[in-house]
């Protein structure tokens, strides 16, 4: 996620390591969210690419779905705000620490334009392996969405959070606009923007339009002072944050009130009705999506720092190496496909272009059993556990300018 998405660099000494001041607890607990987030994004994509039913249905499907496969695929809609609204603090922190007007404007113009340019080159072919192939997911949402809060960062945080309340919260109502009142422009601007899908003539797809997470940015930035504070009253407003997030989802989804076009019906269980409850809208994020996933992120930020330091340590290793770990996984985990293809009669060709025609992998009947795509998932994690934790202390001991673009 770039350095973009990284908060304030660790006050470090390269003989005893990081020196534990209230400003590195913080850091240290956005870097463990963050490194978690990593890890269930992760899974998401070994199971995209691995699972049996990945390409037959829908894990949210209740109709084919199983509980396990269920809440597999929905955990890891914990990745794409939380990265997203921690950027926007990090963006914060970053303005809290010095760092403002036209320095702070000058490094979100040039970390977005980075993104975008890796989105579209190095990160669309790591999942398609063919070009041209645009796939236009949260890093290029993020990338835009920084250069537009570039013209912002000059205004109070309060007025970019409501900014990013009013987005968050009414950009639904637009879910009505018809596709065909727009020229064939207007038409990839709207895909690019507001909703999903193809772009027309450009080969590729925007799965992240960039306005709905722009939103949760501005969110992040706004309620960044949360995040400036100290650590007691820093971890109660978090803590009274995640309960206003998740108060309002439940007043809002239990009876089918507003923020969320799949209205939820009774069930013939008490464990399908959960799962038709908590089954949000994520492309593009509806209101409800957006605030069981923060809520849920915003527990989490709390419970981590709890763990044991054996389990915190991969965690922050990930979470200090947010780009370098996300770029690696991509390409880790379709090489990964590949060999399991391999071993399963299917040709290497069938893993190109798989995101523009994936009807030869469909037709081969490949993938694996879920419990097997979870051990495929923990051998990537542990292949890239060592990398990570290098260039997390090599970064702690080097400031060189370069660093903050991987």
């Amino acid at each position: 996620m770039g350095d973009a998405v990284m908060s304030e660099d660790l006050l470090a000494d390269t003989a005893t390591g990081p020196i534990r001041t209230d400003a590195a607890r913080r850091l240290d607990m956005i870097d463990l969210l963050r490194g978690l987030v990593i890890v269930l994004m992760v899974l998401d994509h070994t199971r995209d690419y691995m699972h049996l039913g990945a390409l037959a249905f829908d894990p949210l499907d209740l109709d084919k779905t199983t509980p396990l496969l269920f809440f597999t695929r929905w955990i890891t809609h914990l990745c794409a705000p939380t990265f997203t609204f921690l950027a926007g603090v990090s963006i914060f922190l970053q303005a809290a620490r010095g760092k403002t007007g036209w320095p702070l404007s000058r490094f979100l113009l040039t970390r977005g334009l980075w993104l975008v340019v890796l989105e579209i080159s190095l990160i669309s072919f790591g999942f398609n392996f063919a070009v041209p192939f645009f796939f236009l997911q949260i890093i290029f949402a993020m990338g835009v969405s920084m250069i537009a809060l570039a013209a912002l960062v000059w205004l109070p945080s309060r007025v970019i959070l409501l900014l990013g309340i009013v987005i968050v919260a009414g950009h639904g109502l637009l879910a009505g606009v018809s596709m065909d009142s727009l020229t064939a422009t207007g038409q990839i601007l709207w895909r690019l923007g507001m909703q999903p899908g193809g772009l027309g003539v450009v080969p590729g797809m925007s799965v992240y339009p960039v306005i709905p997470w722009f939103g949760i940015m501005c969110l992040g930035y706004g309620l960044g002072p949360i995040f400036a504070m100290e650590d007691l009253s820093r971890r109660r407003a978090i803590t009274l944050l995640a309960a206003g997030l998740i108060l309002l989802f439940l007043i809002l989804r239990l009876p089918n009130l507003y923020g969320e076009p799949q209205a939820w019906a009774w069930q013939a269980n008490p464990g399908l009705m959960l799962m038709d409850i908590l089954k949000v809208s994520k492309y593009p994020p509806s209101l409800d999506y957006t605030l069981i996933t923060l809520g849920l992120a915003m527990c989490l930020l709390l419970a981590l720092t709890h763990l044991p330091k054996l389990f915190q340590a991969p965690l922050l290793a990930f979470g200090r190496t947010p780009f370098l770990t996300y770029l690696l996984h991509i390409y880790m985990v379709h090489v990964a496909a590949i060999l399991v293809g391999l071993a399963q009669g299917i040709p290497p060709a069938h893993f190109t272009n798989f995101l523009g025609d994936p009807s030869r992998l469909a037709a081969d009947a490949y993938g694996l059993t879920l419990p097997a795509v979870y051990g495929v998932w923990l051998a990537i994690l542990v292949l890239l556990y060592p990398i990570s934790n290098a260039y997390a202390r090599y970064r702690m001991r080097h400031r060189n300018w370069w660093l903050s673009y991987l």
